[in-house]
């Protein structure tokens, strides 16, 4: 495995942690941290989020996570030992809610059909 997929394994786990238990912040509680992906030159690190909710309450929580992300960069660097922590993005995960919409499309098919 290339070092930046093994670093981005490490945040996944590391930036679930922080957001879920250090950051008190009510408009993250419904937050859920899906997966990370780190430049080749571990820069920076896109990490994908699912939130639960309306639009607002996304737009709030992804407004949340964004001011958040240099105190989250700076616990990564401390609590993994990292001389150089990527920049950090919050970025919304849309894959789940596509998912769902492709199910729906499809039961709908199937019922015209029978």
């Amino acid at each position: 495995m290339r070092r930046p997929e093994r670093l981005a394994e490490v945040l996944r786990a590391e930036v679930t942690e922080i957001v879920g238990y250090e950051l008190e912040d009510p408009r993250l509680q419904a937050v859920t941290v899906t997966d990370v992906r780190v430049s080749e030159n571990l820069r920076e690190a896109k990490v994908f989020v699912v939130v639960h909710g309306d639009d607002k309450e996304i737009k709030e929580a992804l407004k949340a996570l964004q001011n958040a992300a240099t105190f989250v960069r700076q616990k990564v660097a401390l609590n993994l030992d990292l001389r150089h922590a990527p920049l950090i993005n919050f970025v919304r995960d849309t894959v789940e809610e596509n998912a769902v919409r492709v199910q729906e499309l499809l039961e709908e098919i199937h019922l015209t059909d029978s």
